[in-house]
């Protein structure tokens, strides 16, 4: 009961506790939007450390790469302005050759990947120039037929390796030997290579395929492993031709070729009329990963396989090199087309 004289007005005691909840409001407000905040910015952000990446999205922008750095190519490749200088010297004492279409593809590359994917490792075939940066930003939009035939599948970020290849057969290039010519990204996860694009700028056809998800490639419906047709490296060809015919008989088909690209989409079912045909890939001496990477990417997703001479798988963690040389097929039996060519191992050492 209120004091005799006093009244307390209904009025009064709502405009009271009004004022009493905005007091609290003012104490607490920024407490806990601050809490709030804390809250969203502790969950990892895709692609950050400790974060996931979805790897349909990765193949997507991988897609997107290879061919924004085949414009490239293709550009300075027709403006005949390559301005092809020596950047070393192969092992077998070649000059490697560097173009203004390898750096420029590269940055194309590079900075897509990086900034659609800013913690994931990205390995690149050639330096890259942090005072040329190039902001390139991602749209996130992913193309239907990547929708209709892979699905979402999220990975930890700090598994995942990104093999960047900006221009495959640079000597190729710059005889202007069109054909040879791709562009390439791969991603591996824990050291295995599950998506791979293979891009060949000068016909526009792209094959990528994601290992357990799918592709826009297929096998040859046959190959012939009796007097089978080898896909081999314009140097290498003789090196190979001997112990080859030795194994399978003198019809045994030879195929000088330039890039590792195109040597993995010969043993496929491409949609190209310059590109050849052959049954198996061999490789018989150091090669890096960038180059191999993404075709042994595209072979295991469709049942293929690519390891080194001896039949050991690569793994692409680690340095930028394979030492063991290569052996790549599909629809065949891998582990005894190892056993017939035991001597090339030892010529890989040669």
């Amino acid at each position: 009961m209120a004091p005799m004289g006093i009244r307390l007005s209904p009025l009064g005691v709502a405009v009271f506790c009004l004022l009493g909840l905005g007091v609290l409001y003012h104490l607490y407000s920024g407490f806990l939007a601050g809490r709030f905040a804390f809250f969203v910015l502790s969950e990892p952000a895709a692609g950050a450390p400790g974060g996931a990446v979805d790897l349909r999205e990765l193949l997507a922008v991988s897609v997107l790469a290879a061919t924004r750095g085949g414009e490239e190519v293709r550009r300075v490749r027709e403006g005949n302005v390559l301005n092809a200088k020596a950047k070393g010297k192969t092992r077998e004492g070649a000059d490697e050759q560097l173009t203004s279409g390898d750096l420029l593809s590269n940055r194309k590359m590079f900075y897509l990947l990086k900034s659609a994917f800013p913690a994931v490792q990205i390995n690149s075939e050639e330096r890259v120039d942090t005072a040329d940066q190039e902001t390139i930003s991602w749209d996130r939009s992913i193309p239907e037929e990547i929708k209709q035939k892979i699905q979402p599948k999220e990975v930890p970020a700090e598994s995942v390796t990104v093999w960047i290849d900006p221009l495959d057969a640079t000597q190729e290039y710059t005889e202007d030997l069109r054909q040879y010519v791709t562009t390439m990204v791969c991603v591996a996860v824990n050291g295995k290579p599950v998506i791979g694009v293979i891009h060949k700028p000068f016909s526009a056809y792209t094959a990528w395929a994601m290992v357990d998800g799918g592709s826009n490639v297929k096998a040859r419906s046959s190959y012939n492993e009796k007097t089978p047709r080898i896909i081999v490296s314009r140097s290498h060809a003789g090196k190979v031709e001997q112990v080859a015919r030795q194994t399978f008989g003198n019809k045994t088909l030879i195929i000088p070729a330039g890039g590792a690209g195109y040597k993995v989409l010969a043993l496929l079912d491409v949609a190209d009329k310059n590109q050849e045909e052959a049954d198996i890939y061999i490789h018989v001496t150091y090669i890096k990963k960038w180059d191999i990477c993404a075709g042994n990417a595209v072979l295991r997703a469709l049942g293929g396989h690519m390891t080194t001479l001896t039949g050991e798988e690569i793994s692409y963690t680690g340095s930028d090199g394979n030492e063991g040389g290569l052996i790549a097929s599909i629809n065949m039996n891998h582990k005894a087309l190892i056993e017939k060519l035991p001597d090339l191992e030892k010529t890989s050492h040669k």
